[in-house]
């Protein structure tokens, strides 16, 4: 009785063991085909483009971009993605990197900021958009985030990103933090970061904009938390709206300190 109640336990802890060392198994098989998939990043041509529109004379007023103040002066780039989103004086409004070329793009070359938003993912402007925040935050990879929490809109935009992270609604009763809520998550072989919390460098928020290997496009934050928000059955806020930005501005104070990967690349 007690050598076959011995076999018993024998076979599970087997059992255990060898569910554990496959599920480890698959995991590092992803680790290594996305460290495979670094080398020949197709954001590299994303990124050059971006530059080249940077520097560009476009829209009705014939006009570059060079004099876009990101918010370290006109014209500075290097650096300015890892502080963003932040408080802009000019709007008086908190902006991530793509509502601040919204509004560059308008004021400076005279583009219809209403249009663009409203204009598909991927295509138009969008997809020159994309570039831009391409190039842009290729300009500060790994320099570490660094997010102001001075000015009061600052901090009110991070309590109301928090508030929408957490929110739960929809169809399936989802929210933000039911992926990325707590530690140790996984959706079939995918880990799932905590953004409650820093995750590390390069990863959640300090790893966008990436390309997709899965659809071969390259993706802005916007576009990231559109998907999210697919994903979870929810009306999407709208392009540069103030919700994304909120949350933008929540995720990137989590990540203080973090280093960025950005242009990543994802599966």
């Amino acid at each position: 009785m007690m050598l076959h109640r011995s076999i018993s336990l024998l076979t599970v802890g087997c059992l255990l063991a060898s569910a554990a060392l496959a599920q480890k198994t698959a995991v590092q098989s992803i680790e290594e085909y996305r460290a495979m998939l670094q080398d020949g990043n197709p954001a590299d041509l994303f990124e050059a483009k971006g530059e080249d529109l940077w520097k560009q004379k476009r829209g009705p007023k014939n006009a570059s971009l060079e004099k876009c103040d990101l918010g370290k002066g006109p014209g500075v780039v290097k650096g300015a993605f890892v502080e963003l989103p932040r408080y802009f004086s000019d709007t008086n409004k908190v902006q991530d990197l793509e509502s601040r070329l919204l509004t560059c793009m308008e004021t400076l070359q005279g583009f219809n900021a209403v249009e663009i938003a409203k204009t598909p993912f991927g295509r138009g402007e969008q997809n020159n958009m994309t570039a831009l925040v391409t190039w842009i935050s290729a300009e500060s990879k790994g320099m570490k985030f660094n997010l102001s929490q001075v000015h009061p809109q600052e901090k009110t935009f991070y309590e109301v990103g928090k508030r929408l992270f957490f929110q739960r609604a929809g169809p399936h009763d989802f929210s933000c933090s039911s992926c990325h809520g707590q530690d140790n998550t996984r959706i079939r072989l995918q880990d799932l970061p905590n953004l409650t919390k820093n995750p590390g460098d390069g990863i959640g928020f300090a790893a966008w904009p990436a390309y997709r290997v899965s659809n071969g496009q390259m993706w802005g934050m916007q576009q990231r938390l559109n998907d999210c928000y697919r994903q979870q059955r929810f009306p999407y806020p709208g392009f540069a709206s103030d919700a994304t930005v909120a949350l933008g501005v929540y995720l990137g104070v989590n990540s203080q300190g973090s280093a960025s990967v950005a242009p990543a690349i994802k599966r």
